[in-house]
C-alpha cells in the first residue's frame, strides 16, 4: 500500500515538474521588445516631439504584429520586428508606452517604458504689495477661504476646533456658524448653488450645507485618503489631496470626472493646499512655504509663482503661536485678493506685482 502511495506521489510530482518546465519553455518563447526614445533626456517638455524606436525579438518562430499603445491608447499596428514612431507629447504627468508583441502561434510578451512630461512655460515669477490689513481670528486654523457675495467665508481645522464661519472680514465679527463633530478635522470648503462644500482630513467624507442657513442637507465620500483644498469652476468642483492632482468633481453624484497634474517646468508640484479659482485659473498655497502658484486648470501647467515671504513679521508668543501661510481668496465684486494663515492675527489684501518691481 505505502509503495502505491509511493508511486502515486513521485507520477504527480513529474507531472507538475512537466507543466512548470513546459511554463517555463513558454515564457522564454515570449517576444522581448526594446523600446528607445530620441532625444533621449531625463524631462521631456510638453511640446516636444519624440521618436519611439521598437526592436522586437525572438527566439523561434514568426513574429505576427505588434501593437504600441501610449497610457492604454492603441496607437500603432506593425508586423515589422523593427519601427518607428513619432509623437508630440503634450499632456503634462506620467505617462506609459507598451509594447504588446504576437508571435504566429499566439504567444505574447508584454514590455512597458515610463516617461515624464514637464511643462514648457517658465513660470512668471511674482511678489506682492500690501494694500489693507483687516483682524483674523488667531482661534482659526484656516483650511478654506472664500468670498461670496462680498462676505468672507472661512473654514477651520483640528479636532474640536473644527467650523464654517460666516464674517465681516472689516471688522472680523462672525455673523454665522457651525461646528463639526470632534472626530472630524475639517479642510478646504467652495460656495456653489447656493450650498457650501466641506472637505474633512483624514475622514474621507466631505459635508453639504445650504448657504443660508448653514443647515447639513448632505453628505459624499471620496476615494483619495486624504483631502486637502476646495474649490470651482462654476461647473465642477476642484479639489487636492497633497499630491499633484487635481480632481474635477461633478456636484450632481459627486464623482470624479477627471484628474489634472499639476507641473511646472521642473516637474510635479505637490502640497497644493487651500484653493481660489478666478478668472480661469486656480492659485493654491503650497503647505508649509510662505509660495503660492498661478494654475491653468485645463492644461495644469503652472503660469507664475508668488513669493509672499515677508507677509506677516516673525511673532513668538508660546501663548499663542501661529501656523503657516494658508488662504486666499479673492472678491469677484473688486478684483482684491485677501490672503491668510493657519492661527495668523491678521487678514491682508495684497496687490501681486512682478517681482523686478518689488522685493519682499
Amino acid at each position: 500500500m505505502k509503495l502505491k502511495i509511493f508511486s502515486i506521489l513521485i507520477i504527480s510530482l513529474l507531472f507538475v515538474s512537466a507543466l512548470s518546465c513546459n511554463d517555463s519553455s513558454k515564457r522564454s518563447r515570449k517576444p522581448v521588445a526594446k523600446i528607445s526614445i530620441t532625444p533621449n533626456k531625463k524631462n521631456i517638455i510638453s511640446g516636444d516631439s519624440i521618436n519611439i524606436h521598437i526592436s522586437v525579438k525572438i527566439k523561434d518562430g514568426e513574429l505576427e504584429k505588434s501593437d504600441l499603445y501610449f497610457d492604454n491608447e492603441l496607437i500603432k499596428t506593425s508586423k515589422e520586428p523593427e519601427f518607428n514612431h513619432r509623437m508630440r507629447f503634450k499632456p503634462t504627468g506620467k505617462h506609459q508606452i507598451k509594447i504588446v508583441s504576437t508571435k504566429t502561434d499566439g504567444v505574447e510578451g508584454v514590455n512597458f517604458q515610463s516617461l515624464e512630461v514637464v511643462s514648457d512655460i517658465q513660470p512668471e515669477m511674482l511678489t506682492y504689495e500690501v494694500i489693507n490689513t483687516y483682524p483674523h481670528n488667531t482661534e482659526h486654523f484656516t483650511q478654506g477661504l472664500e468670498f461670496h457675495n462680498g462676505i468672507l467665508y472661512e473654514s477651520t481645522g483640528e479636532n474640536g476646533k473644527s467650523g464654517i464661519f460666516k464674517t465681516d472680514f472689516e471688522t472680523g465679527k462672525v455673523l454665522k456658524s457651525v461646528n463639526l463633530e470632534n472626530k472630524y478635522f475639517g479642510e478646504g470648503i467652495s460656495i456653489m448653488n447656493n450650498k457650501i462644500y466641506q472637505l474633512t482630513y483624514k475622514s474621507q467624507i466631505g459635508f453639504v450645507y445650504d448657504l443660508n442657513t448653514f443647515a447639513r442637507i448632505d453628505s459624499f465620500t471620496y476615494q483619495t485618503p486624504q483631502g486637502w483644498g476646495l474649490t470651482n469652476d462654476g461647473q465642477s468642483l476642484i479639489k487636492t489631496d497633497g499630491t499633484e492632482f487635481m480632481h474635477f468633481i461633478d456636484p450632481s453624484n459627486m464623482q470624479v470626472i477627471k484628474k489634472v497634474p499639476v507641473y511646472d517646468n521642473q516637474g510635479p508640484v505637490q502640497y497644493l493646499n487651500e484653493l481660489e479659482y478666478h478668472d480661469g485659473y486656480v492659485y493654491a498655497n503650497i503647505w508649509t512655504t510662505n509660495n503660492a502658484v498661478k494654475i491653468d486648470p485645463k492644461t495644469g501647467k503652472v503660469v507664475s509663482k508668488i513669493n509672499f515671504e515677508g507677509l506677516l513679521p516673525v511673532i513668538y508668543d508660546p501663548q499663542k503661536p501661529i501656523d503657516v501661510l494658508n488662504g486666499i481668496a479673492i472678491n469677484d465684486e473688486n478684483g482684491k485678493m485677501y490672503v491668510t494663515g493657519k492661527l495668523w492675527p491678521k487678514l491682508f489684501e495684497v496687490k501681486l506685482i512682478k517681482k523686478d518691481q518689488g522685493s519682499h
